[in-house]
């Protein structure tokens, strides 16, 4: 049994809250926002410890393990206040606005044997998984492309201002779209040794881009990353890979992963040349909770086991997240040389902390001049 405390009661704060609170294996010790009227319903209802004080409710429940799901702008200072006070850490994503930082992090809590985890749930989506399995067999060969999707209907006409709506607080398509299958490409092709033509597009929002396309680029291969949360067609998110590869080619989708092999394609048990098809439901058990999608119960259990089993690396832990930052670092980046700046004369500006080129990249995005 472990003890678990839960910051930020958001959709997702309150979707790990109510999963994480049903698990055999855990006691919640103390759930934190700054939003009285929630706090006094979760007392009400639930009698758990509430707390409006990050550091009060680490002094006084003293959890083994924290949930962050704070917007991502206050990841940093609440994940470096767990790691500090020795506690295991299970941040949402994306994990950090700089990509330094996420290093810097990653490396503290490798050097301090703690267990770290980002949420990038789709790794624990059984079709998806799949394919990392059929890649490691060498099943398709060499991978020579990719395309990576995500598509959702987010914003859908000119809207007010929120976190989500502001680059310096982790905001937009990209941080909180693209970063979804562009993590499933570290995962399958490891970091990319550079991006080109990337382009955030603005369609209904003012200051944040709604679309992003953008071209990976690794040793022999190409991937393009294409995401759009301004897309009425789609009832939920979806999120989907194509891989191409010596050998042949696989498709998924959290329904279905869809593999063609070549006659050449090195043999693996329950597949053949030519089309096989296996869906989620095949690949996934069920998992003790359920709720939103078994991929959200899944990777809160594989946390609560690694914290119990003292597993400093596992999936997605800080170090894996940071690599998928960087990318997204290096998006921005060559968005603001390629593309045009996204205008806003109230914008944020870039915060100190972010390094050298991450800062030019942010001010060029604003319409500042670069020396």
């Amino acid at each position: 049994m472990i003890d678990v405390a839960v910051v930020g009661l958001g959709k997702m704060g309150l979707s790990h809250l109510s999963m994480i609170n049903a698990h055999p294996d855990v006691r919640v010790v103390g759930i934190c926002d700054a939003t009285g009227y929630m706090l006094d319903i979760l007392t009400k209802y639930t009698g758990l410890p509430t707390f409006k004080d990050l550091t009060r409710m680490l002094d006084e429940a003293r959890p083994d393990a924290l949930i962050v799901a704070t917007p991502t702008h206050l990841h940093s200072g609440m994940v470096r206040e767990a790691l500090r006070r020795n506690i295991h850490v299970f941040c949402e994503k994306p994990f950090m606005i700089d990509p330094a930082e996420s290093e810097e992090l990653a490396d503290l809590a490798r050097r301090s044997g703690l267990v770290t985890q980002v949420g990038y749930h789709n790794r624990f989506v059984g079709t998806f998984a799949e394919v990392h399995r059929l890649l490691e067999l060498g099943v398709l060969g060499t991978v020579t492309t990719a395309l990576a999707e995500a598509y959702g209907p987010v914003v859908l006409k000119e809207a007010g201002t929120t976190w989500r709506s502001r680059r310096a607080t982790g905001g937009g398509c990209l941080y909180d779209y693209a970063a979804h299958p562009l993590n499933l490409l570290t995962w399958y092709l490891g970091a990319p040794t550079g991006v080109s033509g990337s382009r955030l597009t603005s369609i209904f929002s003012a200051n944040i881009d709604d679309a992003v396309a953008t071209t990976l680029h690794y040793p022999g291969a190409t991937a393009q990353l294409i995401a759009n949360w301004s897309d009425e067609s789609q009832r939920k998110m979806t999120t989907q890979i194509t891989l191409w590869g010596t050998h042949g080619r696989i498709h998924a989708d959290r329904q279905e992963i869809q593999v063609y092999l070549r006659d050449s394609a090195p043999a693996a048990e329950g597949y053949r040349p030519g089309w096989n098809v296996k869906y989620t439901t095949e690949l996934m058990e069920a998992p003790w909770f359920y709720l939103r999608g078994e991929e959200y119960s899944n990777q809160l259990d594989a946390f609560v086991h690694r914290v119990m089993a003292s597993a400093p690396e596992g999936q997605n832990d800080f170090a894996s997240a940071a690599i998928t930052d960087e990318c997204l670092a290096m998006i921005i980046e060559d968005a603001a040389r390629v593309d045009g700046p996204l205008r806003s004369a109230s914008a944020a500006p870039p915060p100190t902390s972010l390094p050298t080129r991450a800062r030019s990249a942010w001010r060029v995005l604003r319409g500042e001049a670069v020396r």
